[in-house]
């Protein structure tokens, strides 16, 4: 059985993985007009990623006896200067997220609450994979710099496009 305190927590990370969908949904959109077909692919899964944790959530909430509650989402952005500055951003969202995890994970551990600590290690390792995955394409970004034909960033989208999960 969840306490009261860390089912509110833990319903505060499903709004918080819905947001997150939110703006990847933004995300995505935005580079649809821009052009960038592969990165839009990318932000589209990263969406439905994101509602997938929601889920997870929300399942494991309800196995433990506690109830589910839905929030307003907040405002997203919409406007981003370039690709490096979506990425950019979508690196500085998973961090907070990964914070939000951690703070979770202590609560759980302060509480003693052991199945909470287990199910709370997915999403611990799932941020390390977000994380390490934005640098990834960030240093890829960085490595074409401001190259004037466009020629590394059209690989870059032409290889987003390939991700199947």
């Amino acid at each position: 059985m969840l306490s009261k305190k860390l089912s509110e927590a833990l319903n505060a990370q499903i709004n918080t993985e819905l947001w997150s969908a939110y703006i990847y949904c933004s995300m995505s959109n935005w580079a649809l007009d821009a052009g960038y077909e592969g990165i839009a692919h990318w932000f589209r899964l990263q969406a439905r990623e994101e509602q997938d944790h929601a889920e997870r959530l929300a399942d494991y909430i309800r196995r433990q006896g506690g109830k589910v509650f839905y929030r307003s989402i907040a405002d997203v952005p919409n406007d981003w200067g370039s690709p490096i500055d979506l990425f950019l951003d979508a690196a500085k969202h998973e961090e907070m997220i990964t914070k939000n995890i951690s703070n979770l994970m202590q609560k759980a551990m302060t509480e003693g609450d052991f199945a909470t600590q287990v199910f709370l290690q997915w999403f611990v390792t799932e941020q390390v994979e977000e994380e390490d995955s934005l640098r990834a394409i960030l240093t890829d970004l960085r490595k074409i710099g401001t190259c004037e034909c466009g020629c590394g960033l059209h690989l870059i989208d032409r290889e987003l496009l390939q991700r199947s999960k």
